[in-house]
Order: C-alpha cells, then structure tokens, then sequence
C-alpha cells in the first residue's frame, strides 16, 4: 500500500472511491465539503451539489435502492434539514449501501450553532462511525458500506472540524468494484405507508439488536492498556487530545462507533481500571450511557459541553498539571469582513443608510451585520430571512415599509423559494433582496444551479432567478446592480412602499472569481482628503486612516469604485 498525505475530508473521499461508491450527492457546507469536491476527481464516481441536504439525500437513497453503493456530506445544521428522508430510511433499509457524512463544528468556526449530531443517530436508529485521524476516515468510510449492506441501514459517517481538515498519512488501496445489484422491486421494504411502516418498526428493533451484539466484538472499537491507575473512553479527536495528554500514563477504551454504544466492553475496561474519565467535546452521550449502566465514572463534572478541547486542558482538570510554559502568543484577531470589491457591500452601505430593519441569512453576506455596515437585524438559518420578514409583516403591517429580506443566490434555492412561496400565497407584502453573486462563495466557490456548471465541470441549464420569483407569483421583480448606488436605493424606496410583494436581484459576480477582471486600484488625493471617514463607513478592507490622509492599499483594492461615489470631496480618484 502507498502511503499518501491526505485531510480527513480527502482520507473521507478516497475510502469511498476504494470501496466502491459509485454515487454522491451533498450541500457544501464547511466543515464537510471537500470530501464531495475530492471525490468528484474521481472518474469512477457520479458526484454531483443537489439543491440542498433533503434533495441531497433523497437522491443517495434514490441511487442506493438502484443497487450502487452511495454517499452524501452535510454539515451538522444540514441533517437538520436532510432528516425527514434520514428517519424514514432507516426504516426502509437500503439496497446497495447508504453511508451519510455529517460534520459537527465544535467551537462554532463556520457555524451559527453547535449541535452533537450523535444525538440524531440515537433519535434515528442508525448506527455511527466517528473516526480520530485521517487514517480513520478512509477505513472507518469502507467499513461504513460494510456495515450498511450487512445491516440493511444507512450509516452516518461523524466528523468534526479538526478531524475533517486535519492532515495526516494514509494507506491506500486499490478500488474495490462491488457489483450493483439493481432495483429490488419490493413494495413493502420501500413503500413506508403505515401499514408497511409497522412492519419495518420491528426490523429495526431486530437490527438493533444485531447492531448491539456487532458492538461488542468489532475492531473498530479498540481496548489500549497501559497505567490502569486512569481509563478513558473517547471517540474521534477527544481520544487524540486525550493521548496526547496522558499518554501512557493512562489506559484507552477508542470508540469507533459511537452509536449503539457497547455494554459489557465499557463493563469490562471500567473494571480493569482504578478510574474512568469519559472525555468528549459537546453533549454528555458517552457519559449518559455509562452513568445508566451502572459505571461509576467522571465526565461534564471535569469538562464543559461548550466548544473545543486541548491536550492542556485535559492534564489541567485530571491530573491537576498546568502547562509548563505559556502558550505561545495568539495571531493578532482579524475580524472575517466582506472581500474588497465584495458585490454585497454596496447593498448593505444602502440598507444602513436607510435604517431599514434586515433579515438576514446564512452566506458571506452574514458578514453585512459587523460594523462598521451593522445592517442585519436577524440571522437564525438558511432561507430563514423571508419567512421572518412575512411574520413580521402579518404582525404589524407597517413593519413592510421598512423591512428587508436579504438572501443569496445559493441559498435562496436551497430554501428560500418555498419561503417567497409563502410570501405571496398567504399575502404579505415583504420586499426580499437575492444577492446574486454567481456562485456559493462562502464554503470555497462550488456551483449551483444558476451558474450553468455541474460540480465535475460540465455544462447545465441556468437557473433565471428573476423568471422563477415571477413565476412564484411575484409581480414586482427587478434587477440591480449593487455598485449602483443610486439605483439601489431608488429600487429599495419603490418596493419598500409597494402594496405587494416585491424582489430585487442584486447581481455582480463574487470578486474573488477568477472571471471577475480587477480594475485598477484607486488612490486618495490627500491635498483633497478632509478626513470625513466616510469611505471608512463601507468597511473595505483596503481603505485606512493614516496621519496626512485616508490610504487605499493598493494590493487589496479591486478598483470597483464603491469609496470614489461615497467620497463627497472627491478626493478618491483613479490612477
């Protein structure tokens, strides 16, 4: 076997493509998008970005059933969206195997929440798979199939965030090409009616069952002896942290499964040890289970449920040893603020000079709440902004007149069309803002359905956001360019003042793209510069406050103009 340096995502992607996956369908969503971007470099693999999570994994389900072996990655807010068809096929079972990726963000990097995604596998009944390294998830997304067809059961494949883009060596196989088997045409195993449904509800209790036995015996859950004096139970990267603290100066119980947890291997570490401490970021599952065996155990009295763990931190609480030296210095903190030349700029300078109210959604454009725009008012989830600003509407009517929806283009389609269906068809008068900026910028530029390019390149009908919104019944559509100030503002008056629901398409292309040409960047006349800070008010990047004038740094600056139409002097002009 060669060994290859790979991230968990990538280590994710390649044990899909040795065993056999012949199928993929995901959302991007950080921290789990590279495994679909990765495996879509292989040929033998379908892989495709689906709308959103549910349409995601009812596709995977839809390819599974045909026989093929599939997959599907979300982030942990997705399977909140992907869990109608997720509860439902566990029940169903599957044909060729179903494995789903979810990624928890502990620390909250790139997420409005923190959820311990082990909780849906319980609620579920679908079994677990929490790798510790990159070596982990290559074998531990092979036996994720194996376990699947032997089972009849999806199987969730959990990662977190230092797991998912933390790199290390991995051994790698050749492609395994299991057969696909076919449709089985087997109404009552898929047709989940609630005659059928009945019947289904006992095989997965017999599966759980079998599932309880596998636990117990299978080497993805591993005993490691040393001093006895301390025993820890961890999962994925807890486990590293924790060997990393205590070493060999303690004794390991390493779950690869995480749901269903084992019963008598727990029973048989714990007693082999003076003490057990359960170690894992988030919720108290482990712990809960151990606590209903009987186990006498440590756990959440020594740890918190919030955020990330550390190696110092678990000597600290355990063994009472604080680091020998301090922690080297932090980076100086650098606030995420919108990209220079950001298309979405202009519309949030514009909302915040109005003082409108903005609802607000999940993207880049989240950032339009910092300072110095502080132009969002609400950001809860995605698609949300709209159906926020229709209830605010039906509460009090006068909150229409100056109330914006904002939304991109990506999310938009993942879950704010039926929200704009909402607007119109129970008569609100919410005026929703598409910031259209021609990709799915935040999770790294994927492709979505109004770009005309699939995820392996190929070319695709694009989708006309502005004909979709009319043809959801929206009369009042317009379309904007959001460096046009003057325009923006003159569109946002007339449809804030509208009787009826209206939309206004912000459209320019992300800057970061690489068909986006660069203008040349603008510079100040500082004998013209009287220190106003408007310029300051956009919050570009590139724009400073220096002893003799505003500087523009011309390596950041994009040149797209928005600080030459704010700059009342004039005294921002072009080289």
């Amino acid at each position: 076997m060669d060994k290859k340096l790979f991230i968990g995502n990538g280590a994710v992607a390649r044990g899909l493509w040795e065993a056999g996956c012949r199928f993929i369908s995901s959302y991007p969503g950080t921290p789990s998008t590279e495994i679909t971007e990765v495996a879509a470099e292989y040929p033998e693999i379908y892989a495709e970005w689906a709308p959103n999570e549910k349409v995601a994994v009812e596709s995977a389900i839809g390819a599974s059933l045909a026989g093929a072996r599939a997959f599907s990655a979300m982030k942990h807010v997705g399977l909140n969206v992907a869990a109608d068809p997720v509860f439902t096929v566990s029940y169903s079972g599957v044909n060729g195997g179903l494995v789903i990726a979810v990624a928890d963000d502990q620390g909250m990097h790139s997420s409005q929440n923190e959820q311990d995604s082990r909780n849906y596998a319980k609620a579920s009944k679908i079994p677990m798979l929490e790798p510790a390294d990159s070596a982990d998830c290559r074998a531990f997304a092979m036996a994720a199939y194996e376990i699947s067809e032997k089972f009849d059961t999806p199987v969730f494949l959990r990662l977190t965030t230092r797991v998912a883009h933390s790199q290390g060596l991995v051994e790698c196989g050749e492609r395994s090409e299991p057969a696909c088997k076919g449709f089985d045409k087997n109404p009552r195993k898929y047709v989940m009616n609630p005659g059928n449904a009945k019947a289904r509800r006992v095989v997965v209790a017999e599966r759980e069952k079998a599932l309880d036995e596998f636990v117990e015996t299978t080497p993805l859950n591993r005993v490691e002896y040393f001093d006895k004096k301390i025993g820890v139970i961890a999962a994925g990267v807890a486990y590293e942290y924790a060997r990393e603290a205590f070493g060999e100066r303690a004794s390991y119980l390493k779950l690869g499964i995480v749901y269903p947890l084992p019963s008598a291997l727990i029973r048989e570490f714990a007693a082999n040890v003076d003490e057990l401490i359960i170690v894992e970021e988030l919720d108290g599952f482990i712990e809960q289970h151990v606590r209903a065996l009987g186990v006498k155990c440590r756990g959440k009295e020594l740890f918190t449920y919030i955020g990330e763990y550390s190696a110092n931190m678990l000597r600290e609480r355990v063994l009472g040893e604080k680091p020998e030296a301090a922690a080297p210095a932090a980076a100086p903190a650098r606030p995420p603020v919108l990209c220079p030349g950001c298309p979405h700029r202009g519309v949030f300078y514009v909302l915040h000079k109005l003082g409108v109210n903005v609802c607000g959604d999940i993207g880049c454009y989240t950032l339009g709440a910092a300072d110095p725009l502080t132009a969002m008012d609400t950001t809860i989830c995605m698609g949300a902004s709209i159906g926020i600003a229709h209830g605010m509407d039906k509460i009090d009517s006068s909150l229409s007149r100056k109330t914006v929806a904002v939304i991109g283009d990506s999310t938009f389609m993942h879950s704010g069309l039926t929200g704009l269906l909402n607007v119109v068809y129970n008569g609100s008068t919410a005026t929703v803002m598409i910031l259209d900026n021609s990709i799915t910028a935040m999770t790294g530029h994927q492709q979505n359905p109004a770009t005309a390019l699939t995820l392996k390149g190929d070319p695709a009908p694009a989708l006309d956001l502005a004909g979709v919104c009319r043809a959801l019944g929206v009369k009042r559509v317009r379309e904007v360019d959001p460096f046009d100030l003057a325009a923006v503002e003159s569109a946002l008056k007339e449809e804030l003042a509208a009787e009826e629901p209206s939309v206004i398409v912000a459209k320019r292309p992300c800057a970061l793209l690489k068909t986006v040409e660069r203008k040349p960047p603008l510079v100040i006349d500082a004998a013209k510069c009287v220190k106003c800070k408007q310029c300051l008010k956009l919050g570009c990047p590139a724009i400073s406050l220096a002893a003799e004038s505003m500087v523009i740094d011309h390596t950041l600056c994009t040149g797209c103009g928005l600080c030459e139409k704010v700059c009342k002097p004039g005294a921002i002009v072009r080289r």
